[in-house]
């Protein structure tokens, strides 16, 4: 098979570092965007490709500039985009997140589409994009969601609005265009670190190892290990009849106490004291008189996230870890790269953040 091209964009990123790292070892070679090669952190990848043998360029190309763009993609047969704008908190103007969000997938669509060469684009999006405004609390909470499924725009937070508005308007370009896509919507993606960095994807994982928290509040994650996620790019740009569908990638949906167990029975023997008793909805619905990002996840408090993978494992051949050793492999990178402290408490923060489950 002649080598095939394919560009990944924001390649230093959790996700798409793994994607990276899939294509290189299986024969593709891989062209990266970032905001400034000189400057960006590669080194991880570059020892990837060495050990690959596999070839590995990066080119300067930003979301919020149709500069660079046209000669990333050129000569590329695919392009994964996986580069999008992460909130560190909840805005206070919803187009903050939702502009970039949907300007940058349609400037990267755009650059596919006038290439000539680009095949398929595959685009990471996000069960945020499935699972929001249903009406939970509502009898709603017990309905398993699948890639049929869209949120509501109308009754959901910034984030998951600015995905649900970015992949809706991917589809509207790929069809005005006639251009093959295929959407990810992965769920809470976990997993090992290629290098030391903050994934905001591991923040219940590192905030239950670090004891930031009290104690546990009810909230339903569906977790994925990030190999699998990149995998499922893969397998969904080589996949004939993938053109035109979404993905759901989850391995299982765990309570965050769950999540908190399996990281005690493994972490404990190891000095972590990783909290496990459940913190009351009146408890969590204090704090969240004083914190916006505590205010959001309350809305989901003891709804459960059900969610169906069927569709991948059953076109893509798609077939992921379990959920739990993807948290303890997730852990241990955390421990490994220092992002979490040794064995002691971490108290670099007086406040404690809950993780948005959706």
């Amino acid at each position: 098979m002649a080598e095939r091209r394919i560009l990944v964009t924001g390649a230093t990123g959790f996700i798409a570092g793994h994607c990276v790292s899939e294509l290189l070892q299986h024969g593709y070679a891989v062209r990266g965007t970032v905001r400034d090669p000189r400057t960006a952190d590669v080194a991880h990848l570059r020892a990837i490709a060495d050990q690959t043998g596999g070839s590995l360029e990066f080119v300067a190309a930003r979301l919020d500039s149709d500069a660079g763009w046209a000669a990333a993609v050129a000569g590329c047969d695919g392009v994964l985009h996986l580069a999008s704008p992460v909130p560190a908190g909840v805005p206070k103007n919803e187009n903050e997140l939702i502009r970039p969000a949907v300007d940058g997938t349609l400037r990267v669509l755009r650059a596919a589409a006038d290439a000539g060469t680009v095949r398929r684009v595959v685009l990471t999006s996000s069960m945020d994009a499935i699972v929001n405004g249903h009406g939970h609390g509502q009898g709603h909470g017990d309905q398993v969601r699948t890639e049929a499924d869209w949120s509501n725009v109308d009754r959901i937070a910034p984030y998951p609005k600015s995905k649900t508005l970015a992949e809706r308007a991917a589809w509207e370009f790929a069809a005005d265009r006639d251009l093959e896509l295929v959407t990810i919507n992965p769920g809470m993606v976990v997993g090992p670190l290629l290098r030391a960095q903050h994934a905001t994807s591991m923040e219940a994982v590192r905030q239950l190892l670090a004891r930031w928290l009290p104690g546990v509040p009810r909230l339903s994650f569906a977790v994925v290990d990030v190999r699998d996620v990149a995998a499922a790019h893969r397998l969904a740009m080589e996949t004939p009849a993938a053109a035109g569908n979404r993905y759901i990638c989850a391995a299982s949906t765990l309570w965050l106490g769950e999540i908190a167990e399996v990281l005690a029975a493994e972490f404990g023997p190891r000095g972590y004291r990783v909290p496990t008793r459940t913190l009351p909805y009146w408890l969590t619905w204090i704090g969240a008189r004083f914190d916006a990002t505590i205010r959001l996840a309350l809305t989901y408090y003891d709804v459960p996230m059900l969610v169906s993978a069927d569709k991948a494992k059953r076109e893509l051949g798609w077939s992921p870890r379990p959920a739990e050793a993807a948290i303890i492999a997730a852990a241990d990178s955390l421990i490994r790269y220092g992002i979490v402290p040794r064995g002691k408490r971490d108290t670099t923060t007086t406040q404690p953040r809950i993780p948005d489950p959706r």
